[in-house]
């Protein structure tokens, strides 16, 4: 016997059971996008490496160990993307979609890195963003925190979820203080550990968001960005503040706070949960106003968020009643006969050209009236429309309430449409 092929090593299926979840959280990603009036982007799963490389940062987990990436047959090297950002950018600029202009663009769609995979962290994982182009203001930065937080409420798990803030201010003063930081972590660079010895030289910034414990106990004295900022960058974190706490969004400031990719500034934030374990972020984003120029295009500010559709179903799913979510049945039309069954196809057609609405399951193949009204009980449906040779020749469908004690009816067509109709 052949070996049975089994799915690569972190990039999992979504069986039918599960998907009614996803289902749910796509549709509420839409009609929210829908309701701020942002425009959906679709990009190519494949891009240039040198895309990422450049908007990234090649002194990065992502660009260093965790990237897809190979050469085509003409010698091109060329990556599966790793997030989002990059990708509507390239986009923006090679369609000309940003220069001068604005722009709310959404996307939603898989994204791969080569990580060990766990819980909430897959090598194939699925991320809806949102970027905005074109707005150099705070309030912009406060429109993307007040999505999620909205998004929170629809599923209600906002009381399951918290924001982080901080700024790091512009590029100035992010380079002013570099130089502060690179002085402090000399003076313990022997004790970090060799990830963050290597970053010393390259990206000391990238060391704040080291995840090992002893590391992150030595640069509890560093000296923190937020104290260092410029005027400019004051005012604008001080204006982001004020504008949150108008509108009633609560959040804590976080100095540690500094995102994984290199091309972030002034803003950044990130909505957390303490019931995913170490994969507690579930949103993350900020402003990354160079990121256009950098990649070849005129200069525009920007700003955007992605969250990870996998840890976002995850943490619904430890807070929701899953009955909420189940994809079921409203209509499971049964027969008997071969006369029966044509006029079955033609009724559940014709229903649903009426009530487009319904889920209308037509039972195929065979199977006595017992077994059938078994299947449409366990189906989760209202209603169970039986067709037998009475219901053939006198043109009429027999309807049994499954999901209460009212009598088995016999009805005709206008009155089964009319019926169904307040279930649609």
């Amino acid at each position: 016997m052949a070996k049975t092929i089994q799915a690569i090593r972190g990039m999992n299926d979504c069986l039918p059971d599960q998907s009614g979840t996803w289902q749910v959280v796509e549709q509420h990603i839409r009609d929210l996008t829908k309701s701020y009036h942002y425009r959906e982007l679709r990009t190519p799963i494949v891009e240039s490496t040198e895309l990422f490389k450049r908007s990234i940062g090649e002194v990065t987990d992502i660009v260093e160990k965790e990237m897809y990436t190979f050469e085509d047959r003409n010698g091109d090297s060329l990556t599966l993307r790793p997030e989002g950002t990059a990708c509507a950018v390239r986009a923006g600029n090679q369609h000309g979609l940003l220069y001068n202009q604005q722009q709310r663009l959404w996307y939603m769609g898989p994204m791969f890195r080569h990580e060990r995979p766990q819980k909430g962290r897959y090598r194939q994982f699925h991320q809806f963003g949102a970027e905005a182009y074109g707005f150099s203001g705070p309030d912009i930065d406060v429109e993307m925190i007040l999505m999620g937080a909205r998004l929170w409420k629809a599923f209600g798990i906002e009381d399951k979820v918290s924001l982080q803030i901080n700024s790091l201010g512009s590029n100035e003063a992010r380079a002013a203080y570099k130089d502060k930081l690179t002085s402090f972590l000399e003076t313990i660079e022997s004790e970090l550990d060799e990830d963050s010895q290597r970053r010393l030289r390259s990206n000391p910034l990238r060391i704040l968001d080291s995840k090992h414990p002893k590391t992150q106990a030595l640069i509890a004295d560093a000296p923190r960005l937020i104290d260092h900022l410029d005027e400019t960058s004051e005012a604008h974190f001080s204006s982001l503040c004020k504008m949150l706490d108008y509108v009633g969004v609560n959040y804590t400031v976080n100095p540690s706070l500094v995102r994984g990719l290199d091309y972030y500034n002034y803003t950044v934030f990130e909505w957390v949960t303490d019931l995913l374990g170490a994969q507690g972020t579930i949103c993350a984003g900020g402003r990354y106003d160079g990121l256009v120029e950098q990649l070849g295009g005129k200069a525009s500010p920007a700003v955007g968020f992605a969250m990870g559709l996998e840890r976002l179903v995850l943490l619904i799913e430890a807070s929701q009643d899953q009955k909420a979510f189940e994809v079921i049945t409203d209509v499971y039309i049964c027969c008997m006969g071969e006369q029966a069954q044509l006029m079955a196809l033609a009724l559940a057609e014709e229903i649903r050209d009426s009530l487009a609405t319904l889920r209308v399951q037509l039972h195929c193949g065979a199977g006595n009236m017992k077994k059938q009204l078994k299947k449409a009980d366990a189906s989760g449906a209202q209603f169970a429309l039986i067709l037998g040779e009475h219901e053939v020749e006198n043109n009429r469908v027999g309807v049994k309430h499954l999901r209460d004690n009212t009598a088995q009816q016999d009805i005709d067509r206008q009155g089964l449409i009319e019926l169904l109709s307040k279930i649609a």
